[in-house]
């Protein structure tokens, strides 16, 4: 199988290409320079502009581009950036597909924050979208901007990612340190449930899903049985060996966090319904297993 993939130089892309490699499949790489091997191809999302031929012999694109979701919330210039790099990147290549004869497969990368506050209710890939937060509005943008793939009949699985634990990428990176330091502690009430999943169970799903040619639709990319908030803090507390005494309020976390303090704050008991019914077996199903291999690294 040959896959294309788009941000392919982002964490979340540099370890996919390399696991579908792992399962023999072959990539090509967008890249937004002038390409300089055999396995990179030149797009620029911006301007709609990708190569058909390139897409026409993918028999499945990826996209997880987008720009850092770790920046100023109170910054116009970074929301924008936010939206439009995913935006954008997927409406290029939904259109693309769209255009294809050969309609090959499209994994549109997306987030959980889609699905808003929930409480405690569970909620599977059937939850409804609510409330009207920065990040809620750019998911649901981003998996309009696929929509055109969809109504051209191609095979569209929106990838409503949780938060990736690894100890690489934000944010265990930026907690293990607080953590190690004493610093840390529960946000907010620590009642709110908080999905997350390993990179190595992320890794797997998305190659499932690239190899399942019958998954289509939403899929929650987490892991089985989401946490607390509270439950995380303990469990990241525990794993570096530190206390974790230093609550910090749901007031100062409005103040610092702006527009984005609603996702922490918000609760999401996430159930990954469509991978547990097509079969897919996670190795990391708790908070502890999570958390255990992202701190390791495991891949």
């Amino acid at each position: 199988m040959h896959v294309l993939v788009g941000g392919a130089s982002g964490f979340l892309g540099r370890h996919l290409t390399a696991a579908l490699r792992h399962r023999g499949h072959t990539t090509t790489s967008l890249v937004r320079r002038e390409a300089a091997a055999d396995d990179e191809s030149r797009w620029d999302p911006a301007t709609g502009q990708v190569d058909a031929q390139v897409v026409e012999d993918s028999d499945v694109v990826v996209n997880v581009a987008g720009s850092p979701t770790i920046g100023n919330p109170y910054s116009k210039r970074w929301a924008d950036a936010l939206r439009e790099s995913r935006v954008t990147t997927t409406r290029t290549l939904a259109e693309a597909i769209a255009a294809s004869p050969g309609r090959p497969a499209f994994l549109a990368g997306n987030a959980v924050a889609v699905y808003g506050d929930h409480g405690d209710h569970p909620v599977t890939e059937e939850g409804d979208s609510r409330g009207h937060t920065l990040m809620g509005e750019v998911t649901r943008a981003w998996q309009a901007a696929a929509q055109p793939a969809v109504e051209a009949g191609a095979r569209v699985c929106v990838l409503r990612t949780a938060p990736v634990m690894d100890r690489e990428s934000e944010p265990l990176r930026m907690l293990r340190r607080l953590y190690r330091l004493g610093a840390g502690g529960r946000l907010g009430s620590g009642r709110q449930y908080f999905p997350m999943v390993s990179l190595r169970d992320w890794l797997a799903a998305v190659v499932h899903l690239a190899e399942d040619p019958e998954a289509s639709g939403p899929v929650n990319l987490c892991c089985p049985e989401t946490p607390t908030m509270a439950e995380f803090n303990r469990a990241l507390a525990r794993a570096v060996g530190r206390p974790a005494v230093l609550p910090v309020p749901a007031p100062a976390i409005r103040i610092a966090a702006g527009p984005l303090a609603e996702e922490v704050l918000g609760s999401v008991n996430l159930v990954p319904a469509v991978l547990l019914d097509r079969g897919f077996e996670f190795r990391d199903r708790d908070v502890t297993a999570v958390v255990a291999a992202g701190l390791a690294g495991a891949r």
